[in-house]
């Protein structure tokens, strides 16, 4: 399934939120936006999972003023939204029990 670039609701957001990486874009080299990661996700309560949600955030560290802003669902909203990627299968799960994976991210080799 095609990622989908949407808004989700903060009440649809079953587990803890987990960090894949850390960029600084002023030291970054070509190829470091291609990574695998692990991942683990704590469910926070009974319910099902129909997807993952992905998105950034972005801190402007060398301005006079500390700066930045979330395009996650649990903050304000921005034009960059989320990327809902949609399970196969739904799962369901019950408060307190653990998704364990790893996440592929990497360019989009038709429109890098």
């Amino acid at each position: 399934m095609e990622p989908l670039v949407d808004t989700v609701d903060q009440k649809q957001i079953v587990t803890n939120c987990h960090l894949l990486k850390t960029m600084d874009i002023s030291k970054m080299v070509l190829g470091d936006a291609s990574f695998t990661t692990p991942f683990k996700l704590i469910a926070e309560r009974d319910d099902y999972i129909h997807a993952f949600v992905a998105y950034f955030d972005v801190s402007f560290t060398k301005c006079h003023k500390l700066m930045g802003f979330s395009t996650g669902p649990r903050s304000r909203a921005t034009h960059w939204k989320q990327t809902v990627l949609y399970l196969e299968d739904v799962l369901t799960i019950c408060e307190g029990e653990t998704i364990i994976g790893s996440m592929t991210v990497a360019p989009n080799k038709k429109n890098p």
